[in-house]
């Protein structure tokens, strides 16, 4: 004798096995929020005996602190490392942590490079 499968069956088969798959509310409790990000900081210190601070409160944007003014940077394309661009200044760093490099240039209008005004190591 063969069993007969209802659709009625198969339908509430499905739906519980959905619902157990899917999580509770306080399983992402401590999980940040999609729109949350961190901000991570870096401190340069440069040849020129100058101090950077550098941060980036999101993955496309860079906040530098420098000589008591802040500048709010765009990410820029760039051939190596992370290159901000923003307010006639350009800041690339090559590396993470420290020892890792920060380049402070001029920015040209014409969205070039300019000249170099700080060589710095991240400390």
């Amino acid at each position: 004798m063969s069993a007969i499968i209802r659709p009625a069956s198969v339908a509430l088969a499905c739906a519980l096995l959905v619902s157990a798959c899917a999580g509770t509310p306080q399983d992402n409790a401590d999980a940040p929020a999609p729109e949350s990000t961190a901000v991570s900081a870096q401190q340069y210190r440069c040849e020129s005996g100058a101090t950077i601070s550098a941060s980036y409160p999101t993955a496309d944007t860079a906040r530098v602190e420098y000589e008591n003014r802040r500048y709010d940077l765009q990410i820029a394309v760039s051939g190596s490392g992370a290159r901000y661009v923003g307010d006639e200044l350009e800041w690339w760093t090559k590396g993470a942590g420290a020892g890792s490099e920060g380049l402070l240039f001029q920015h040209k209008a014409d969205g070039t490079t300019g000249e170099r005004i700080e060589r710095c190591t991240a400390s």
